[in-house]
């Protein structure tokens, strides 16, 4: 702190050139002093008093007896001095907002005081560290254009920290520009560092781009702005600069230490067009919460390219959307692969198909997300999505069964709400309608509020007008309490269900379903008389000639493994209650398909005790796809083999015959099964209700 203070008054001794008329810290100009101060004999022996205190005591009486001498005689040059010396001791001992005061005061009365600038530089450095950032700035810098030496350094130093609070930072790079062009031999290495934390702080991409374009290609800031706008050119994937900057660096600034990083940056961008025909990537979650689906897919995969001349280059995106973004880079630049495979899951897969896109490198993603093709003409998905059972399930009831009318019952959970409305809007695309919708819970284990309100019983039954006119005559009869009472509990007994829809979708897992379906039972919800015969016998057993059987429909979240028994756990565990349900799969293991039967086949003979799943089944295909494009039309870049994938058409596989629509989404016919006694079995497909 006392060499600052030396500093200052050394700074007040020699001045500034000078100017005409006088600038306030605010940077306007003050034609004359507020007032003339005087000399006073009275007050310059107070001022050599308090030098004494200062000098003997402890600073905050220093503090006071200059202000004390300010208000003793005020309009004084010895009260000027007075208040400068005060706002000097305020500073020093980290008072900055008082020191900021006092000396502003000082300058608005007195902008020709003798030790103005140095009075500037306080005032600035006081409103620097109040986090008056902006201020600081206006003031120090302005300062800075008027002083020399060691001063004018000091005050740049402050403007480029204030411009930098102020998020000024074009003006904040301009200063540490000045600096070093002003800073002694020994220190330019301390500038020049500070000019690289600029530009690898929160300076962006066009602030750096306006300074260097100003500058001269013998700067030494030159090369590090260069190397900071390549860089930014990578990541935006703008080639054309980036090779264009970095050729320019290495040319202009080939000792750089920065020069080693260019050349390699130089020539991993020269590897992105570097294509190996016969490399496939693969990114899927080969570890942590989803191994097992990886696994899954990897099985398929392998199966696929068995005997193949393909190499697979595996990544593990361990469900890590950062990670699955790199990862494709590496394979693009690192492994120069000729598509990719995955991701599985939605936010990596979107991640990897947005940089995919940016790389032009085709991706075959396996995630269900909506739209995620729209990210690009480079990004294909083969994997069965929620709009499309939803679409597949409509179609199937309504144009082959002829149903109208529907009912949903689903569970509050992401895919339970996608599920219904997509389904929903779909029943009114054709003209059918929705006549009771009920959500629960997830892990909900009672169903009968729920169905009960789809039926028009329980808490709902008032909203019948049927109800409200009987319990009306109840309670205008001339019964006693009881009578009353034991009228109303067999009217709520005896009350009919409203069962005004033909089918009723449960987009639930099978375990869930299990669970559901026997509260339907309870309230007269017949779903298991898929026969006529079977309606007759419940009709004579209930007495009710008015029943009519339910439909119910269901997802592939229906298909599950077959357990003890032999037969799927689903009818294991749902028994009659699940029977003459009809759900919809990308894949059925039992199908009778030429081509997923021999995927079956060769699945069981390379994985004796695993039964394939959709997952197994679509990283065959997908893996199968590719091998055949590149078997037989030998594709040579990754244009080519996108081409390709486009104008696929009846690739017969193992989830069935597809082709690629002009939204790069896998179209193919989807698998209808009906739940019986004796297991799950494939529906004859129809044309409309294909899933396409």
């Amino acid at each position: 702190m006392r060499l600052l203070a030396t500093a200052l008054f050394a700074l007040a001794l020699c001045g500034c050139p000078k100017r005409d008329g006088a600038t306030r810290p605010d940077g306007d100009a003050a034609d004359q002093p507020r007032y003339v101060a005087k000399k006073d004999p009275q007050a310059d022996i107070a001022l050599e008093q308090a030098v004494q205190v200062e000098d003997t005591q402890p600073k905050e009486k220093a503090v006071e007896a200059y202000l004390a001498v300010r208000k003793a005689y005020p309009e004084t040059t010895a009260a000027q001095e007075s208040l400068f010396r005060a706002g000097v001791i305020y500073y020093q001992s980290g008072q900055f907002a008082n020191a900021r005061k006092s000396l502003q005061e000082l300058l608005f009365e007195n902008p020709l005081f003798e030790k103005a600038q140095a009075a500037k530089l306080l005032v600035g450095l006081s409103a620097l560290e109040v986090g008056a950032h902006r201020d600081a700035y206006q003031t120090l810098f302005s300062l800075a254009e008027r002083a020399v030496g060691p001063e004018r350094r000091r005050a740049l130093e402050g403007a480029a920290r204030a411009a930098e609070g102020a998020q000024l930072f074009e003006e904040a790079l301009r200063i540490a520009i000045h600096l070093v062009d002003e800073a002694p031999p020994d220190d330019r290495p301390a500038a020049l560092e500070r000019i690289t934390e600029l530009v690898e702080g929160r300076i962006g991409f066009l602030d750096v781009a306006k300074v260097k374009q100003d500058l001269p290609l013998t700067h030494p800031a030159w090369p590090i702005l260069t190397f900071k706008l390549c860089r930014i050119y990578y990541h935006l994937r703008d080639w054309q600069r980036l090779d264009e900057s970095l050729k320019a660096f290495l040319r202009e600034a080939p000792t750089h230490p920065f020069a080693e990083q260019a050349k390699e940056l130089l020539t991993r961008s020269g590897r992105r067009s570097e294509t190996k025909p016969n490399v496939l990537g693969v990114i899927l979650p080969m570890s942590g919460k989803y191994k097992q689906l990886g696994e899954a897919v990897m099985r398929g995969v392998g199966l696929a390219l068995g005997g193949s001349g393909l190499e697979v280059v595996v990544k593990d995106s361990q469900g890590d959307v950062n990670l699955a973004g790199k990862q494709v880079e590496e394979l693009v630049f690192d492994e120069g692969a000729i598509a990719i495979i995955g991701p599985l899951l939605g936010d990596e897969a979107r991640r990897a198909a947005l940089v995919a896109e940016e790389l032009q490198i085709p991706v075959l993603t396996l995630a269900k997300s909506e739209d995620i093709t729209a990210i690009g003409p480079h990004v294909f998905r083969n994997m069965l999505t929620n709009s499309q059972q939803a679409q597949a399930l409509a179609d199937y009831a309504m144009e082959t069964l002829g149903y109208k009318r529907f009912a949903l019952l689903y569970p509050d959970i992401p895919f339970g709400d996608e599920l219904a409305n997509q389904f929903w809007d779909e029943v009114l695309k054709r003209g059918g309608e929705v006549r009771g919708a009920e959500k629960y819970a997830h892990d909900q284990t009672t169903y009968t509020t729920q169905v009960q309100s789809l039926v028009g019983r329980g808490e709902h039954r008032l909203e019948r007008a049927d109800y409200r006119e009987r319990l009306q005559e109840i309670q205008q009869a001339r019964y006693d309490a009881y009578r009353k009472r034991k009228a109303i509990e067999k009217l709520n007994s005896q009350l009919e269900p409203v069962v005004d829809f033909e089918a009723l979708l449960i987009p639930d897992s099978w375990q869930r379903v299990g669970l559901v379906t026997p509260a339907l039972a309870v309230e007269d919800i017949i779903t298991n008389a898929c026969d006529p015969k079977d309606l007759e016998r419940i009709k004579k057993t209930t007495g009710r000639r008015n029943l009519k059987t339910v439909t119910l429909l269901g997802t592939s979240t229906w298909s599950s493994p077959k357990g003890r028994s032999g037969l799927p756990e689903l009818i294991e565990r749902g028994g009659k209650f699940v029977t003459c349900s009809v759900y919809v799969d990308g894949f059925f293991a039992d199908s009778d398909r030429p081509a997923t039967k021999k995927f079956v086949h060769a699945f069981q003979e390379a994985y004796k005790d695993t039964q394939p799943t959709l997952l197994d089944a679509t990283g065959y295909d997908s893996a199968m796809m590719i091998r055949r494009l590149v078997e037989k039309s030998s594709p040579r870049t990754r244009e080519e083999l996108m081409l390709g994938l486009a104008t696929l058409r009846d690739f017969d596989g193992a989830t069935g015959r597809t082709h690629f629509n002009d939204r790069r989404e896998a179209m193919k016919p989807l698998f209808f099964l009906s739940i019986e006694s004796n297991g799950v079995h494939e529906l004859e497909p129809k044309p409309k209700a294909s899933g396409t």
